[in-house]
């Protein structure tokens, strides 16, 4: 039976040179590795010119380097971009890329579906399908920033930009594959992989309250974004149902507990609904809950089209009452505009396009529908 080949892309800086040295190389080799692979983007050992022809043959017979090819892409009106990646086992998943003027921020997944069942999230009626493994999180980013050179290299895509921030606020909840997220970070961050400033990197989570002390213990200079939702545990209750496990007050102290740098502060997704969580007097318990708290809050109108169908966006004129309140109270409050609705690459809208029937006997058919292909209209 063949031996199966280590994938290099789910090894960090640290692993490497283990591996290396298994093979009876000496350490500075594993860098060289992870230099070669993220820095200079080379997937064939061959190319690996300061390496000898003779380790490049070994690394051939017991390693190689995946990768994310032939994506489906779809632009959006704004200017967004969704990517659907094939995996292994027939599954997808999405990344977005978001370009503005002064950065240009991808949006990666982390599972395929997700278990947390938040009512207002298409990805959550998916239900949940496996972690993706370290590989598959970084090679979103490393396809990503292919496609963003060849774009930039073409007559027509001049204006192309580099990858400048991520934010884990695709499929799945990070902080459920802890085992992968942590090592993915390293290899974001390493100077000789890709070279992300921390700072440039936001990990959101609906609230699971052990993993976030974790989080803030492993990593220096990550920052956390917190998908409240509510200010009262019933409301958060009914649209979250980790609340039931960490209710708000048990959240907000591990938001205060959480290790941050002097000048960061956590951020606070609050999706609005109307006639549930958009009230004054919701607004001015908000600005209560968060007082001690260095924070900034994110006000986003419900993406319709993803969630239960009972929850509507508000009006505008409430989002800004809603804003109004807060600033008053001395938040910073910004409305985050929707991105890539059209191509259904908003918030919440990533998801399978099978039909989201509570059928049981449709849970086969779902699964299929998935594996196949996500929500494109290509």
């Amino acid at each position: 039976m063949a031996e199966e080949k280590t994938d290099l892309k789910n090894l960090t800086q640290d692993e490497l040179v283990e591996f290396v040295e298994s093979l009876d190389q000496p350490a500075f080799r594993g860098r060289q590795l992870l230099a070669w692979i993220y820095k200079a983007g080379i997937t064939d050992f061959a190319q690996m010119s300061d390496l000898a022809k003779e380790f490049r043959l070994v690394l051939a017979e017991h390693a190689r380097m995946s990768s994310f090819n032939g994506p489906l892409i779809e632009v959006s009106r704004d200017g967004s971009v969704k990517f659907g990646f094939s995996l292994d086992d027939g599954y997808m998943i999405e990344s977005v890329l978001i370009p503005e003027e002064d950065r240009c921020t991808l949006c990666v997944s982390s599972q395929v579906g997700c278990a947390m069942g938040c009512h207002f999230c298409l990805t959550g009626d998916m239900g949940f399908t496996r972690n993706l493994n370290r590989a598959e999180i970084i090679n979103q980013v490393c396809a990503v920033r292919d496609w963003l050179l060849a774009e930039k290299t073409s007559a027509e895509k001049t204006s192309a930009k580099k990858i400048s921030n991520i934010v884990f606020m695709g499929m799945g909840e990070p902080l459920a594959n802890m085992d992968n997220l942590l090592p993915a970070l390293a290899i974001l961050t390493e100077q000789r992989g890709l070279n992300i400033s921390p700072r440039r990197i936001t990990v959101s989570t609906c609230g699971l309250v052990p993993q976030m002390l974790e989080l803030g213990s492993q990593t220096n200079n990550i920052n956390l974004a917190v998908s409240l939702h509510a200010a009262d545990d019933a409301t958060r209750s009914r649209l979250m149902p980790v609340n039931q496990r960490y209710p708000i007050t048990e959240l907000l102290d591990a938001c205060r507990n959480y290790p941050q740098k002097k000048r960061q502060r956590i951020m606070f997704e609050y999706t609005l609904l109307a006639g549930i969580n958009d009230s004054d007097e919701t607004a001015r318990k908000l600005a209560e809950l968060l007082s001690d708290i260095p924070c900034k809050i994110n006000l986003l109108s419900m993406n319709e089209g993803g969630g239960e169908k009972e929850f509507r966006s508000p009006p505008h004129d409430r989002v800004l009452r809603f804003q109004k309140i807060l600033r008053d109270a001395n938040y910073s409050v910004f409305i985050r505009q929707s991105r890539g609705a059209d191509i259904s690459a908003a918030c919440g809208q990533l998801a399978s396009s099978a039909d989201y029937a509570d059928d049981a006997d449709k849970k086969q058919e779902k699964k299929d529908k998935q594996k196949m292909h996500p929500s494109f209209a290509i």
